[in-house]
């Protein structure tokens, strides 16, 4: 029976995975784009959620529709001056369409 190469260290089953989030899934589906309103000064920090990690249900500000558990989406907050409170979830087709349309629902 041929043998295994031996794996190195760090890519063993056993190995700790506490920076696996941090280094690559979160950098490689974050990017910056225009905000809501369109206008080229505004910029958003977007992230895609995939649906085997949409657990809860969101509003779309964008169509003002339930985001149902399991369906991929976005999450957009300013770039500049977003926190967790302004994050917003939004149907991937209604964030793509939000030049030609105004938002449906307005937060204070």
């Amino acid at each position: 029976m041929p043998r295994r190469k031996p794996q190195p260290r760090n890519t063993r089953r056993g190995a700790s995975n506490a920076n696996r989030d941090e280094a690559g899934f979160g950098d490689a589906l974050t990017r910056r784009e225009s905000g809501p309103g369109g206008y080229s000064d505004e910029d958003y920090v977007v992230r895609t959620i995939p649906g085997s990690r949409a657990t809860k249900t969101y509003r779309c500000p964008g169509c003002d529709h339930d985001i149902r558990p399991g369906v991929p989406h976005l999450v957009t907050w300013p770039a500049e001056y977003g926190g967790a409170d302004d994050r917003r979830h939004w149907h991937t087709g209604c964030w793509s369409g939000r030049s030609t349309r105004g938002l449906t629902r307005r937060w204070s």
